[in-house]
């Protein structure tokens, strides 16, 4: 009985539909599964109704942006209401963000002479949270680059010419608005942030567990995070962070995380929502 908690669809910058997600996941014999699109739940319904026709438990769930004392950290919020007005007002705003840079991206490459508009973006995205993987993939088919990957060393990486910084929300409130909505907060991929002494500032801010296993976490690091999840009493995760052919191959199947892993993050959340929660500011 395994499971993956980390994984991206068509809703955001995945290429998998959610009902295709859901099929990959009954061919690797995943039991649980987590949809963690970027500033979105929107395909939590359709995922939902797959995989229950599968026989396969979906998590619902997102993955948001935050910024903590300066440091980028991406949280991954499980067991999400789906319905809880607050939190969905405030996704629609990051997703606005999301919209708007890509608008300045397009003005960026126009800039350095590239043609491409952001409503060619838009048409190819398709969703409400578009990213830079859009932007590159719209530069290979209008024939601007060669590869996704010659996209983004060209101009879509940190310090290229088109590259537009993230928004972020403060980790402080990002947190509240999961813990507020229901659900638990976990640190996605602490490896890829390399700025382990912010977890310190996480828990205190009420952080609720870590990805342990992902995908570009080698062992030695995997381990280090468990270590460190039961330093701080916190919930271990993990997840392939598919993002269908994006990258190349389905990255899932990668990470198969043991069920009861995800039934202690679930009484995490049953604990959490038996008390009272703060409203995030």
């Amino acid at each position: 009985m395994f499971s993956d908690l980390h994984m991206h669809t068509t809703f955001s910058d995945g290429t998998f539909s959610p009902e295709e997600m859901a099929q990959a996941a009954q061919r690797h014999n995943l039991a649980i599964v987590a949809l963690t699109d970027h500033d979105t739940v929107a395909g939590c319904a359709r995922m939902g109704a797959e995989c229950s026709r599968l026989g396969i438990e979906l998590v619902p769930a997102t993955e948001l942006t935050a910024e903590i004392d300066g440091i980028e950290v991406h949280l991954l919020g499980y067991f999400i209401d789906l319905s809880h007005p607050r939190f969905l007002s405030n996704l629609v705003k990051f997703q606005e963000a999301r919209q708007n840079r890509i608008h300045e991206m397009a003005t960026r490459l126009q800039g350095q002479g590239v043609p491409l508009k952001a409503e060619a973006v838009f048409a190819l995205a398709k969703c409400e949270s578009p990213g830079r993987p859009h932007v590159a993939r719209a530069l290979v088919q209008a024939g601007l680059c060669n590869s996704m990957d010659e996209a983004f060393d060209r101009y879509l990486k940190k310090h290229r010419p088109a590259w537009v910084p993230k928004f972020k929300i403060s980790a402080y409130d990002a947190i509240g608005l999961v813990h507020e909505a229901g659900g638990v907060a976990v640190i996605a991929h602490p490896a890829l942030n390399q700025s382990d002494d912010i977890i310190p500032t996480l828990v205190e801010a009420g952080i609720d567990g870590i990805e342990c296993f992902h995908t570009r976490h080698s062992t030695a690091a995997s381990q280090h995070y468990m270590l460190m999840a039961e330093h701080f009493g916190l919930a271990v995760t993990g997840g392939s962070d598919c993002h269908g052919m994006n990258r190349g191959k389905p990255l899932m199947g990668s990470i198969k995380l043991p069920v009861v892993y995800v039934e202690a993050l679930r009484k995490r959340a049953q604990d959490r929502r038996s008390k009272p929660q703060p409203t995030a500011s």
